[in-house]
């Protein structure tokens, strides 16, 4: 009798070990009596029914789903290269159970399937200017889907682009193309800004034919400080040079 009533208290220990379940802040656990969901319980200290209840733990921290690198040909007929990332949490445990057998690799199927339908309908550039645009897009349609399994995709990122080497080439061409348009624009833009400065510098120094002298002398000046064994006389400073010897000889003449 004596080892009747040790091997009945042995099982019922072990009875009462398997009833008492912990469930942690970030889960929760979804109850089955004899195979029907009787509700979600958690966090904490969980008992169970031995033999007649069962309980599957649910995460409901934000989940990190990589989405590999698929071929995607673009509306304009460019074959690339495209890695995603997406977020989502269960926002539903019960759902996220009975609704669907796996609900990591479903999100991530669909995932993929998503990003290949809404990338293909953009162009090349449409996707390197408007990837915020796109990555909004592709997150509605993947949480249209995902809200029956009671997960909610909150985000989803395109993370890598990669483009066939010659429209790499391409690009570059490009690029490079535009930044000597750019340049050139930019230098004849300084020449026209130039031209009005001296244009009008000319119409000044036109009213004023003293301040061509001046500024004559003033380049001759720089000329010299530069210790130049060679100075070029403009024509019409030698002009008035010899206008001022006339002068000074018809006065001495006169005298």
């Amino acid at each position: 009798m004596e080892i009747f009533y040790l091997v009945g208290a042995f099982f019922l220990i072990i009875l009462l070990l398997i009833s008492f379940k912990i469930v942690q802040e970030y889960e929760r656990g979804v109850i089955f009596f004899l195979g029907r969901v009787t509700g979600v319980r958690g966090p904490g200290l969980i008992i169970l029914i031995p033999i007649f209840e069962r309980m599957q733990k649910v995460t409901l921290r934000t989940i990190t789903m990589d989405i590999p690198s698929q071929k995607i040909i673009t509306k304009d007929n460019v074959s690339i290269d495209i890695a995603a990332v997406a977020y989502y949490h269960i926002v539903d445990p019960k759902k996220s159970v009975i609704a669907i057998e796996d609900v990591y690799s479903a999100v991530n199927q669909i995932s993929q399937t998503t990003v290949r339908n809404v990338v293909g309908q953009f162009t090349l550039d449409q996707l390197l200017s408007k990837t915020g645009d796109i990555n909004d897009q592709i997150r509605s349609v993947i949480d249209k889907h995902t809200e029956p399994w009671g997960a909610q995709v909150t985000a989803v990122e395109i993370k890598d682009i990669v483009l066939p080497d010659n429209m790499q080439r391409a690009m570059a061409k490009e690029a490079e193309a535009e930044r000597e348009r750019r340049a050139k624009i930019v230098a004849a833009e300084g020449e026209k800004q130039a031209a009005e400065a001296l244009g009008q510098a000319a119409d000044l120094i036109s009213k004023h034919p003293v301040a061509l002298q001046l500024r004559t002398l003033q380049t001759m000046a720089e000329i010299s400080t530069e210790k130049n064994s060679t100075i070029i006389f403009p024509a019409q400073f030698m002009t008035t040079v010899q206008e001022a010897i006339k002068t000074l000889a018809k006065d001495t003449s006169g005298r």
